[in-house]
């Protein structure tokens, strides 16, 4: 007897089915999604169907009817993935937290606040500053990454040195299992010592564990008074250095440390017409901001530590921003950090994290590394130098050969776990980092990963093809 596979359901009978499905629920067709933008990758609305839950109830119908009829679902957030972690395809559901989109509470006297999932950075920043408050994390993609999609990829961003990444601003949340059922665990208390952390499972689960609908996150209070500096360093030694004498000072927050390599903020800086007469030329750039009680005072205080600093350390060159435009120049640098995709399309990057005292080695040997590979190898070199995250681009025109881009993937990825670092740091692994995950994660880890995925959803429904469960 021959067994033949269930036909895959196409596009016109899925939005059918699911459009009679829940009041609550939205669906898009593929007509709906072709004037729509689909985000940091081409392929992300390929399944051509898009389900749009208003209500976690809406969401878990959706759910619980594609587990009888075995289609699969892509959760989609904002998009902003960099990995490849939002792409479907034909006989796939997106499941979109557009829909959900509602602040719920903020608590000005607890700093939290109780959103939807797909609730955006940036709208909850504006809604948090009118009780003088903002959240405890920041991208440089704020306006279009939501909070839910946060969550499923464990954010970093600018202020994870300070304040840890999304798995530490989360205090409680809701999401849709596989089974269609709500776990709900939307707790807004940092002390909870009451079994195992489960929600956990779907803080950095990239979708693999469930659709998540709600969360609750901490705040905590809007420091707008702000001085930012861009100072030329030799090495990260010279850069921590810096960091750890602001840190240390009393009245003052450190809020960001940014450093760009020589040839990152080189080219970055002539293609935007900044002027950088200033910095020594083979010096890496540290973009630094700290907060205080008024502009004057933070500036004046990181005016004198500056100075004090600048021949024990062998600064070589700096400029405190004498306004806010040129502020939000330099860090336009750093946030626009897609700049080279124009001359070098599709080239391969990674996102990185060592202990900070082996940047310095790690990108020295990274360099030959890839000299080894091809003479005219080099890579823009970039990142949240005080917490290790390292952003890497590959200075050529992609897409590589597969052989050559393991190749390249060996040269960014060797020694980081040994060192105690990540193969990835906050962009999480979907589709296009699964290479590095199979062969730069124990096997243990990844055993016991498969165990909670089976466990959660024995038929592999949610993401498939991504995160290598």
């Amino acid at each position: 007897m021959t067994l033949t596979q269930p036909a895959v359901p196409t596009r016109q009978e899925l939005h059918r089915h699911l459009s009679a499905l829940h009041p609550d629920l939205g669906v898009l067709s593929d007509r709906d999604l072709a004037g729509r933008h689909p985000g940091e990758h081409a392929d992300n609305f390929g399944a051509g169907v898009m389900a749009q839950p208003a209500t976690t109830e809406a969401a878990a119908a959706l759910v619980s009817w594609c587990r009888t009829h075995d289609v699969p679902i892509v959760p989609q957030g904002g998009r902003t993935g960099l990995v490849g972690g939002n792409i479907s395809q034909t006989g796939e559901v997106i499941l979109s937290a557009g829909r959900l989109n509602r602040i719920l509470s903020i608590e000005p006297e607890e700093m939290t606040a109780t959103v939807e999932a797909g609730v955006t950075l940036e709208a909850l920043q504006q809604a948090a500053a009118e009780h003088g408050l903002t959240t405890g994390i920041d991208l440089g993609s704020r306006g279009s990454a939501t909070i839910g999609g946060m969550v499923s990829t464990n954010a970093g961003g600018i202020l994870a040195f300070r304040n840890g990444v999304m798995r530490h601003q989360v205090l409680g949340l809701e999401a849709v299992l596989p089974s269609g059922e709500i776990f709900s665990d939307l707790t807004r208390m940092v002390k909870v010592s009451a079994g195992p952390d489960l929600k956990q499972l779907f803080i950095g689960g990239e979708g693999a564990f469930g659709f998540v609908t709600k969360i609750v996150v901490k705040l905590e209070p809007q420091r707008p008074h702000r001085a930012t500096a861009l100072v030329g360093v030799t090495d990260a030694m010279t850069a921590l250095a810096v960091i750890r004498r602001l840190r240390a000072l009393p009245g003052v927050t450190l809020e960001a440390a940014e450093m760009m390599w020589p040839r990152y903020i080189r080219d970055h800086a002539r293609l935007k017409g900044l002027d950088l007469s200033w910095l020594e030329e083979d010096a890496a750039a540290l973009l630094i901001e700290i907060s205080g009680e008024s502009v004057d005072v933070a500036a004046a205080a990181l005016e004198e530590q500056l100075s004090e600093l600048w021949e024990p350390l062998g600064l070589r060159g700096g400029i405190v921003a004498q306004s806010l435009d040129q502020a939000r120049r330099f860090w336009d640098i750093r946030e626009d950090s897609g700049f080279y995709y124009a001359e070098i399309p599709d080239a391969a990057s990674f996102d990185v994290s060592v202990p900070p005292t082996y940047v310095d080695g790690y990108v020295a040997q990274l360099e030959n590394r890839l000299k080894a590979i091809d003479p005219t190898y080099a890579a823009y070199v970039y990142g949240h130098i005080a917490d290790g995250n390292l952003h890497l681009t590959l200075i050529k025109r992609g897409p590589l050969p597969e052989q050559e881009l393991r190749a390249v993937e060996d040269a960014a990825y060797t020694g980081i776990r040994e060192a105690g670092g990540s193969f990835s740091a906050e962009h999480g692994v979907g589709r296009e980092k699964r290479y590095g995950y199979e062969t730069f994660t124990s096997p243990e880890k990844q055993a016991l990963a498969r165990t909670l995925k089976n466990a959660l959803d024995p038929k592999g429904l949610f993401n498939p093809g991504k995160v290598p469960f």
